[in-house]
């Protein structure tokens, strides 16, 4: 008599796993589609930002001084109707108090600006 091994079980369970293995496969997550925009002329280079350097008691828009919150929304005003996209670059010097630069965000997105970003007060304007 010889002991041979019983395979008929281990086959049995082999089905089982492929049947659920065909089952599962097509729920599968696949590759994500990712559409990038297509644009109609070749990019150029990205549009100058004004940059809006508030201190403790001066605001200058570009490096020349604004003396007054309503000067800087007038003077922003005329930038942004000139200009194609509104974007605004705030630099607060150390010891600007946060009211004041707060004030000047208010007051530049009443102006038109569409972005406001914040740059830090050592950063130099042509490393952007």
């Amino acid at each position: 008599m010889k002991a041979d091994i019983n395979v008929t079980p281990l086959i049995d369970v082999l089905l089982v796993l492929l049947i659920i293995f065909m089952c599962v496969a097509p729920a599968a997550p696949r590759a994500l589609g990712a559409g990038l925009p297509r644009t109609e002329s070749s990019p150029g280079p990205p549009p100058r930002a004004l940059v809006l350097e508030v201190g403790a008691d001066t605001l200058a828009l570009n490096g020349t001084p604004v003396l007054t919150l309503a000067d800087l929304d007038r003077r922003l005003r005329a930038a942004f109707e000139t200009g194609g996209e509104a974007t605004l670059l705030v630099k607060a010097e150390g010891d600007a108090p946060y009211e004041r630069v707060v004030t000047a965000i208010d007051v530049a997105e009443g102006a038109g600006a569409s972005r406001v970003g914040l740059m830090e007060p050592g950063t130099d304007e042509g490393a952007r």
